[in-house]
């Protein structure tokens, strides 16, 4: 028989009635789905966070050490233009992270066709015609590039490249393009974070460190960066540069 109420008509249906093993699981897959929202969104605040606060230092770090190193600035031209009269800087096309290159520039301390002699000195390569190039003793060197080098002056315009983004305080070494078409697949790890001015390779040793342990190194960098081991490394620099160990 028909549900029938009374005064005529069908009855109204009967809510269904949903198990309760099914409303639950619904319910855990809600609040799962919550966690790993939540989850992923603490994530990212945190990966965005970090950037934010190395490109803080970054910037803050390049403005300080600029206004603090300005009669250098003013005095390592002048003695590059005593010397011979060459151009003060010397710009290369390097390569920064994901593999875009960017205009990178010294103080220049070689003689100014030091890339047109090159070919000639690669069988004294002391890294033993490895990736990277590096010689004790090399011809090129002025006599004001000498002192730059051992010194890491001719390192400091590159703290305008820090200020542009093309590089950071801390991070692996910006490789030459002619470099980067002879890396592996794993060398090419230290090209997944931007350049720096200085590194765990260039704290330990710098030239006298050869390229596989270059990248064992930068790899180490890369998977344990933060912002306390970028102070570190900074922290590192200081007694590296004064004892010029490696500075070739």
């Amino acid at each position: 028989m028909k549900n029938v109420r009374v005064g005529g008509g069908p009855a109204p249906a009967r809510p269904v009635a949903i198990p309760r093993a099914i409303a639950g699981g619904h319910t855990l897959r809600l609040r799962a789905a919550f966690r790993s929202t939540v989850r992923r969104l603490l994530w990212t605040a945190t990966i965005r966070g970090a950037l934010a606060l190395k490109r803080a230092l970054d910037v803050v770090g390049s403005l300080g050490l600029l206004i603090v190193l300005s009669p250098v600035f003013l005095l390592v031209p002048v003695l590059i233009k005593l010397e011979d009269g060459g151009p003060v800087l010397f710009w290369q096309s390097r390569v920064g992270r994901f593999g875009r290159t960017f205009p990178f520039p010294k103080f220049r301390s070689m003689v100014t066709d030091a890339e047109a002699l090159k070919t000639a000195l690669l069988a004294t390569n002391d890294h033993g015609g490895g990736v990277t190039f590096k010689m004790k003793r090399d011809p090129r060197i002025t006599r004001v590039g000498a002192a730059l080098r051992r010194t890491s002056l001719d390192e400091l315009p590159q703290l305008w490249s820090v200020i542009k983004g093309d590089m950071s305080l801390v991070g692996p070494r910006p490789p030459v393009p002619a470099e980067v078409e002879r890396y592996s697949l794993e060398d090419r790890r230290r090209l997944s974070v931007r350049p720096g001015l200085t590194c765990l390779w260039q704290v330990r040793g710098r030239g006298e460190i050869p390229f596989p342990e270059q990248v064992l190194l930068d790899v180490e960098y890369i998977e344990n960066r933060g912002f306390w081991t970028d102070i570190r490394l900074l922290l590192w620099t200081v007694p590296a540069v004064l004892l010029g160990r490696g500075a070739y």
